[in-house]
Formats: structure tokens, C-alpha cells, sequence
């Protein structure tokens, strides 16, 4: 197996033609330095200053929207998902989860913004529909790894789907879809410095 790991490295080195001494020539070398070198000194102008808290703020509103809806809708749809709702609905539901985090943020970005105009609303829609499909299957596959029988037995003792859910499937996976939705959000903030 390391030796068919190693022939696709090496094979792959050889069929791109990538020239690795190029990243260590004068030449590039250069380049490097000169576009460190345009980092100093900072431009500290209050204007500019204005301008970067300004951008920053909005970067973080637009992530924190958008993971927001992502948590809500996916979680929504996590639980058919699950196979809670029967064979046809989990099917359903995980094709539209699939297609949704099966397209990138930024080609999401882009029909969010024929559909929306230019603007962090068409951004935080972008990152809700694609955090929606890796969320949604994050928490449908936490619902289908909690133990069944805490949500049997409150059924069994009468208690509603919805109460006997509530009371023993959700808190078995509500740090699981706290950690998951914590971990998207950060990496909606650096999505969102992008949009």
C-alpha cells in the first residue's frame, strides 16, 4: 500500500510537470520579498482604520447569519435525514443535504447575488445554503449514532414523539450540534473575509 501511495506521489510530480526549484529561484524569490515588503509600514490612518473595523464587523455579521440559518434549517432537516420520517423522506432529505454542501461557497455567492444583488445579504445566504448541507448531515448522522433506547422508553412510558425527542434524543447530541455549529461558524468567518 506505501508503495502504491508512493508511485501515485511521484507519478503525479511527473505527469503535472511541476518545477519545485522555482519556488526557491532569485526570481520568485523576489517577488515574495516585494509583496512581504508592501505589508510595512501599516497604513494607520483613522480613515483607513474606519474602513478595516467597518469591513471586519460585517465580515463577522455576515458569518454569524449565515451559520445561523445553516443551524436552523439544517437541523430541521437533520431529522429526516436521520430516518426519523420514514425511508422516502431520509432519501429526500439527504439528496438535497448532498447537493447543497456539494457546491462551493463561492458558486452559491454568485447565484445569491443574481438572485439578491451585490451585498452581505447575497454572502450570508451563500454560506447558509452551503453550511446547511454539512450541517444538516452532521447532525442527522449524531441522531442516528445516539442511543435509541432513552427515546423508547419515555415513548413507551406515553410520552409525545416530539416531548420523548425533546427530553432524550436532543440533549444526548445538543453538545455534538453546538461543537459542529461552533467549528462551521469559524470557518464561516475566513469564507466570509472571501465573499
Amino acid at each position: 500500500m506505501l508503495v502504491a501511495v508512493l508511485a501515485a506521489i511521484v507519478a503525479s510530480f511527473a505527469w503535472l510537470g511541476l518545477d519545485l526549484s522555482a519556488l526557491v529561484s532569485a526570481e520568485s524569490m523576489g517577488h515574495m520579498g516585494r509583496f512581504v515588503a508592501e505589508f510595512f509600514p501599516p497604513d494607520l490612518s483613522p480613515d483607513f482604520l474606519a474602513r478595516t473595523a467597518h469591513g471586519a464587523l460585517q465580515t463577522l455579521a455576515v458569518s454569524a447569519l449565515g451559520t445561523v440559518l445553516a443551524v436552523i434549517v439544517g437541523a430541521v432537516l437533520a431529522l429526516p435525514a436521520s430516518g426519523r420520517a420514514g425511508w422516502p423522506a431520509q432519501q429526500a432529505a439527504r439528496f438535497g443535504l448532498n447537493l447543497l454542501r456539494s457546491v462551493p461557497e463561492l458558486v452559491w455567492a454568485a447565484l445569491m447575488v443574481l438572485a439578491a444583488g451585490i451585498g452581505p445579504f447575497a454572502g450570508a445566504l451563500a454560506l447558509a445554503l452551503h453550511t446547511t448541507g454539512v450541517l444538516g448531515r452532521l447532525f442527522a448522522e449524531a441522531l442516528e449514532n445516539a442511543p435509541p433506547a432513552p427515546e423508547r422508553a419515555l415513548r413507551e412510558a406515553g410520552a409525545g414523539r416530539i416531548a420523548a425527542f425533546g427530553y432524550a434524543s436532543l440533549p444526548l447530541v445538543a453538545p455534538q450540534w453546538l461543537a459542529y455549529s461552533l467549528y462551521r461558524w469559524e470557518m464561516n468567518i475566513r469564507m466570509a473575509a472571501v465573499l
